[in-house]
């Protein structure tokens, strides 16, 4: 059994996978964390309430225990899991478990994104409920663990059972001592065109904060997390890590206690969050997912990525591979005909591409950015057949038909902000202040969500569209709604998150069909929340091969190469003005859902043939890339090579890619060592060479390349054993 309790109820053992964590409810019925690490034989953990006695006159017992949601003013000084803020003025906050259940399998999450199971036996849920006597503040901790992988999420119900009014002001759905000693801090930070770079800094003695209060999960930071032992690589290793399925501002922590103990947490922000509860009420947190790892980073990376690809992303698309797509965005911009559109797919077709996907300047009045976002009606100046008569012609050329949208946002030059210009968030009286020439949508109210909901289903409708390219091009500036009472205001941008994920669910219940492709300038909005509704994100707007390197290579932490969109661009590169060869810009977007975003008729012969090889090799190798293990071999921010590779299920198969960015004189071949493979097996490449799996993890497979800007893809597949 996944939970274990011992005979005496006051012990809770959650094992699955290679992993145990250990709860108990002490004497005073507080709930406490007692262990998270590697899996145990039995629950023998016990609580010995010495061992957190002060050890000096000056300490308060609670500052010492090992709470599982910290509250604040009963002498735990710590950052806080949950503050509530009472009629009385105070939030002081005394949580007593009074009950638990368990069952099997897992409960969804009433209007948010979840890990989900597809049936009992994966998993085995424990739901703890405490109160607060004096307030009357209830709270339910869920914890689910997953029987095959060993990760575990948690999150927090808190319902007002009072007759008075509360104010939650904090919410961590999951915070956890650890007590190991000598940990890093691993975390992924960016910007538009650099997103999701490596930072390990040591953990310190005081507070670390990773924070987003943009409204979005943002291109600056991710959820994701991690802490892990200073020696810990990509192999070796305690790996302990967290990620929050939420699309909006977030805040994660490490917090040095004033004995040295490290705390991990992730929920709201609280600068940016509180929530009026009013009597009756229950406000439901994000959920947050733990994984642990004693097999490094890339041992908890495959957790993230089965669990990802398999159990939060959904519908048909999530066991499918994606189909091979040009969008004509790079190619022609804002300047485009029908007759020129139709001109780039004819030459997609001869390529064998099978999706095209036509970006933005399609509604409206929409020559530049600066008009029409919310009148998404077709411009038929240059559409004279509306959308459903481009799609019809581009169906009949043997091609999917996508479509660019970005439907949380509004263009002050627009019929709909003439028509609702408080439709908008924004203060009375303020600056409206702009972003790329646009406003954002008041999700918060109803009736804006309607209206999105209705205008983008409606062109659905109208027309045989089999993908959509749902953007979001700016952060939240006066994020207040003129709808909340002033109350309320500092609930608006979770109030928007949860409209935002009521209209994401029924469009994409209504359009089960569609492939669905998030993008927030790039990668401004790469999180689990995302996935729950779409299976893939646009990485980054930076398609510079040399740049997607790292690009990826750090999205790849917490996030399947399945999620990852990745497309071949022309050179010189738009974002950088590299230019890098044609098979090596192919090769790195290979390792994603793979396409094109260029002027095909601009390419030379031989880069057309070189294109036409990639998209062969594309439909012959992406169901590996996307079931596949994902494994990081050498990494783009530790010099001039990077490499990684794909091992399918049944270690049958790999695919191994190899890149370098600068060449030094007069080097070595670089050999690389494989993971992954069947020590026992042979396996040969395309060029009939036959290599022992265990001479190709332990002495490693010779890469040829050698020039800068170049790439090599070696494909195995198991022969018969010696």
């Amino acid at each position: 059994m996944p939970v274990k309790i011992n005979s005496t109820k006051d012990t809770f053992h959650l094992t699955g996978g290679n992993t145990s964590y250990v709860v108990h409810i002490d004497s005073e019925r507080d709930l406490l964390g007692l262990y998270w690490g590697p899996a145990l034989n039995n629950a023998d953990i016990t609580y010995d309430e010495h061992d957190y006695m002060p050890g000096a006159s000056f300490d308060l017992p609670a500052s010492l225990k090992p709470f599982e949601i910290p509250t604040p003013g009963n002498g735990y000084y710590g950052t806080p899991a949950l503050r509530i803020r009472n009629e009385y003025g105070d939030d002081i906050t005394e949580l007593k478990v009074v009950s638990f259940e368990t069952y099997k399998g897992k409960r969804p999450l009433s209007g948010l994104p979840y890990i989900y199971t597809e049936n009992d036996d994966e998993a085995e849920s424990v739901e703890f409920t405490l109160t607060d006597s004096l307030t009357g503040a209830e709270v339910k901790a869920v914890y689910t663990v997953f029987n095959n992988c060993g990760a575990i999420t948690r999150s927090l119900k808190v319902r007002n059972c009072s007759e008075k009014k509360l104010v939650i002001e904090d919410i961590m759905p999951a915070s956890l001592p650890l007590w190991d000693g000598d940990l890093d801090i691993l975390h992924l930070k960016g910007s538009w065109a650099r997103e999701r770079s490596l930072v390990r800094t040591p953990a310190g003695k005081s507070e670390y904060r990773i924070t987003s209060e943009r409204g979005a999960s943002g291109h600056e930071e991710n959820p994701f997390f991690a802490v892990l032992s200073r020696n810990a690589d990509e192999d070796t290793g305690k790996v302990y890590s967290m990620d929050l399925i939420y699309s909006g501002s977030f805040m994660d922590s490490v917090r040095s206690d004033h004995q040295d103990h490290l705390r991990m947490g992730t929920g709201m922000d609280p600068d940016v969050f509180s929530w009026l509860l009013m009597p009756g009420e229950t406000f439901v947190s994000p959920e947050a997912v733990l994984v642990f790892s004693d097999t490094g980073l890339n041992g908890m990376s495959a957790i993230y990525h089965e669990l990802f690809r398999t159990r939060l992303a959904r519908g048909k698309w999530r066991d499918r591979s994606s189909p091979v797509l040009i969008n004509n965005w790079e190619a022609t911009y804002f300047d485009f005909n029908e007759q020129k559109l139709i001109d780039i797919a004819e030459k997609a077709m001869n390529i064998g591409i099978e999706l095209f996907v036509l970006d933005d300047g399609w509604f409206g009045k929409r020559n530049s950015d600066d008009s029409s976002l919310g009148d998404w009606k077709e411009n038929r100046d240059k559409l004279p057949s509306g959308i459903k008569g481009i799609s019809e012609k581009i169906n009949g050329m043997g091609l999917m038909f996508g479509l660019w949208f970005e439907p949380e946002m509004v263009s002050p030059d627009s019929r709909l902000y003439r028509e609702h210009p408080d439709w908008c968030l924004h203060v009375d009286g303020r600056k409206r202040n702009e972003a790329r020439n646009q406003l954002i949508l008041d999700l918060t109210r109803p009736e804006v969500q309607d209206y999105v909901t209705g205008s983008i289903s409606e062109i659905l409708r109208s027309a045989s569209i089999g993908y959509v390219k749902w953007d979001m091009n700016r952060n939240m500036t006066e994020y207040y709604s003129g709808s909340l009472i002033p109350e309320r205001r500092k609930e608006t941008q979770h109030r928007y998150m949860l409209g935002l994920y009521r209209v994401l669910e029924k469009i994409t219940s209504e359009f089960p069909d569609i492939l669905f492709e998030s993008c927030s300038g790039g990668g401004g909005r790469f999180d689990p929340g995302m996935l729950f509704y779409m299976p893939q994100t646009w990485t980054s707007d930076d398609t510079d091969a040399v740049e997607r390197l790292k690009i990826q290579y750090g999205t790849s932490l917490a996030y399947p190469a399945s999620s990852m969109g990745a497309h071949v661009s022309a050179v010189p590169n738009h974002q950088t003005g590299r230019t890098v060869s044609m098979r090596m810009r192919g090769e790195v977007a290979m390792a994603g859902n793979f396409g094109f975003e260029l002027d095909l008729s601009a390419l030379s012969e031989d880069d057309i043939s070189e294109a036409k090889d990639l998209v062969t090799r594309v439909k012959e190798i992406r169901d590996l890339t996307r079931t596949g293990r994902f494994i990081r071999l050498l990494s783009p921010f530790d010099g001039n090579d990077a490499a990684w590779m794909f091992v399918s299920e049944n270690r049958d198969e790999a695919l191994v890619f190899f890149y370098r960015t600068l060449t030094t004189p007069n080097t070595a071949p670089v050999r690389l060592l494989l993971k992954g493979l069947d020590p026992d097996a042979s396996y040969s490449d395309s060029e009939g060479r036959t290599y022992s799996g265990s001479v190709l993890m332990n002495r490693g497979l010779t890469m040829r390349t050698r020039n800068s800007f170049s790439s090599e893809t070696v494909h195995l597949k198991k022969t018969d054993m010696n």
